[in-house]
């Protein structure tokens, strides 16, 4: 059985220019693997660099022949997929979407289905990359060689690829550059195979039209509210009522957890004046790197990717005669890239260099020859040249003098930042290495997870240098102090959790006035869900709603009409509930909903829905048989990418898959 190759790869391969709520936790998990690849479709596993860091180190763990080992999840086609693997995989994209949701915790995270989601991403992720390599696709050095270098990330001060920048990235994510480029393959491979399942899918006008009309459907009615505070009893709650509430709701009154952070930043001025260039380095650089500051050209261009000559030159023609590139690729299902400005080199690092040959042959606001790359046939329309002058050394000195000084600021960071590190590991106290340093210690006060000041006002939060540091202060042992960059290339802090107070539930004397105010309002909730019960049953005997309310003893606001149509109702960033009930309701009805924290009871009445009307020439049907031609993308891609995992095959071992998500809850393992 065939094991992933892990060995590191030294990186002069490369070019030498070079947020509990479980529902929309899972939607946003979701999200985080939406396709990187311009066609709106959903891939199903990670892409690239940005989502390479989620795949964590691969093990060496061997083969367990048949399923009956522990070393691994699953066997897909002949390659294992490890539980080193899946355990990093998974810690990555909790970590994701736990910057969307700070206080949740791994436990609810895969208690949601978040590890068997990283699983089946991650099977998925294989399962294509071994048919493409079945089918003969695969990944030229080269080709990852040009994404990695236009990876932002990985650039120095003057916007060119840094050796030192990539391995510094590599290092703080704990990848090697084996596994980066393994990912980059697995995605460039998948891009190749998928893509052209979904070009250009789109849905008959008939069935676009019978949903847009939906999107115009009207619905008119009113919802009103039945307040708890109103029907709360005015005296207090006996001692025994008291005691009963808290010991039956004590989870509902939780103290979160809070951290104080003790932190010492440092930077460039425990840095001696060894930074400043010299004039035979800033020389050297401007020798080494002559084809920077020769003469050259930038060019801005509009770039369409598609799969086969035929539909390529159709395009070009279209746009010859005036039509635009960019909605001729929208009618198609298909995304246009902005690329540049970029010169020649880098953009046949990036495509090849026929391509680029291509590109830079034509002149502003021509379509360029149509040229072939590994990802297919580029139509490429000349947005911009631009002429850059050569320099002199003396015209370069100031801006090559500023790129080593930030060079060699960030190399003696880096070497301070290991030497405390190694203290730290070496075990000297967060206290001993701030004295040692002449370090200014400061403590925060206490904090939550999201960085909100435990007991302080509205909106105050942890200082904005702390605010990175949280996430980890919370994962950490009080008194085990780690560093941290927390501005690129300028500053470090060490740091450590200096006060840990767990969650809890404080004792009823402490908090009795919010206990009080929290029965008083349960109280008041269940008498106003006796009058809700009252109100309906009036509706259905025939009261309007408004009607209803009024004959109630209590004085209750009245209804406030509603009309809407469903894509007004779409457009709202968050619909509130009542009105999201109201478009799933039938005409003539009316319901009920709880409102939350116990302040009452929604009352939904629908009178009537008008149907929707859309005209061949609306706009909306342009936006619906995109947003519906890139559903139906998608679904080709889930369709092909179940087929591929069939033709494959996939045996998962459940036992192996089970140790991790004890490991990951903290369970135990027996």
């Amino acid at each position: 059985m065939r094991q992933r190759n892990t060995a590191p790869v030294l990186t002069s391969n490369l070019p030498a220019s070079t947020r509990k709520a479980p529902a929309p936790m899972i939607n946003f998990f979701r999200s985080f693997f939406q396709s990187k690849i311009g066609l709106g479709l959903t891939i199903g596993f990670l892409v690239l660099i940005a989502i390479a860091f989620a795949a964590g180190d691969v093990g060496n763990s061997g083969s367990f022949g048949g399923l009956s080992g522990t070393n691994s999840v699953a066997v897909v086609g002949d390659e294992d997929v490890t539980t080193a693997e899946l355990r990093q995989s998974a810690d990555n994209a909790f970590r994701q979407v736990q910057q969307d949701e700070p206080t949740l915790s791994m436990a609810e995270f895969v208690e949601d289905g978040g590890l068997m989601q990283v699983l089946d991403t991650l099977l998925d992720r294989v399962a294509v990359s071994e048919f493409g390599k079945m089918l003969g696709v695969r990944a030229g050095e080269n080709l990852i060689n040009s994404e990695i270098r236009m990876i932002s990330a990985f650039r120095g001060p003057d916007g060119s690829f840094s050796t030192e920048a990539y391995r510094a990235a590599l290092q703080q994510q704990g990848l090697t550059d084996q596994i980066v480029r393994d990912d980059l393959s697995d995605g460039l491979i998948a891009q190749q195979v998928l893509v052209p399942a979904v070009f250009g899918a789109k849905f008959p006008d008939s069935i676009v039209a019978h949903y847009a009309t939906q999107l115009r459907e009207k619905r008119e009615g009113s919802i009103a509210l039945v307040p708890a505070e109103l029907f709360a009893p005015k005296d207090d709650p006996t001692d025994k009522q008291l005691q009963a509430y808290y010991n039956a709701n004590r989870t509902d009154f939780m103290r979160p957890e809070r951290r104080q952070v003790r932190y010492a930043l440092f930077g460039a001025d425990q840095l001696a004046d060894s930074v400043e260039p010299t004039a035979a380095e800033i020389k050297k650089r401007y020798d080494d790197n002559a084809d920077l500051y020769r003469a050259s050209e930038d060019r801005t261009f509009t770039q369409l990717i598609v799969p086969t000559r035929q539909a390529a030159e159709s395009f070009r023609e279209r746009v010859a005669d005036g039509a635009s590139l960019t909605q001729i690729a929208e009618e198609a299902g298909l995304e246009t890239q902005q690329i540049g400005p970029i010169k020649r080199e880098d953009y046949a690092q990036q495509a090849n260099a026929a391509v680029a040959e291509a590109v830079f042959s034509a002149d502003r606001g021509e379509i360029a020859p149509i040229a072939r790359s590994p990802l297919g046939y580029h139509v490429v329309r000349i947005d911009d040249v631009k002429t850059i002058p050569a320099r002199t050394l003396a015209q370069a000195r100031d801006e090559i003098a500023d790129a080593l000084r930030a060079d060699k600021q960030r190399r003696a960071l880096t070497e301070l930042a290991s030497d405390i590190d190694a203290r730290v590991t070496s075990g000297e106290s967060f206290a001993d290495i701030a004295e040692a340093l002449d370090l200014d210690i400061q403590t925060t006060r206490p904090l939550l997870a999201d960085g909100q000041v435990y007991g302080g006002q509205q909106g105050e939060t942890a200082p904005e240098v702390v605010q990175p540091l949280i996430q980890t202060v919370f994962q950490m042992r009080e008194g085990q102090p780690q560093i941290a960059e927390v501005e690129t290339g300028e500053t470090f802090a060490l740091y450590e959790a200096s006060e840990i107070s767990p969650a809890a539930v404080p004792p009823l004397k402490e908090i009795r006035d919010a206990v009080t105010a929290r029965w008083t309002m349960a109280e008041g909730a269940k008498a106003a869900k006796a009058a809700s019960d009252r109100i309906l049953k009036r509706v259905k005997d025939g009261k309007s709603l408004a009607e209803a309310i009024r004959s109630e003893e209590t004085r209750l606001p009245p209804p406030q009409p509603l009309s809407l149509t469903r894509e007004q109702m779409m457009q709202m960033q968050r619909p509130n509930p009542p009105i999201s009930l109201m478009f799933a309701m039938s005409a003539g009805t009316a319901k009920r909903l709880e409102a939350p924290r116990n302040a009452g009871f929604f009352l939904v009445q629908l009178d009537e829905i008008t149907a929707g009307k859309v005209a061949k020439d609306d706009p909306l049907m342009g936006e619906a048989r995109r947003g519906y031609g890139q559903l139906l993308s998608r679904e080709y891609g889930d369709q092909l990418r179940n087929a591929i995992r069939t033709e494959v095959g996939i045996e998962r071992n459940a036992d192996a898959i089970e140790t991790v998500r004890r490991q990951l809850t903290g369970q135990s393992a027996n």
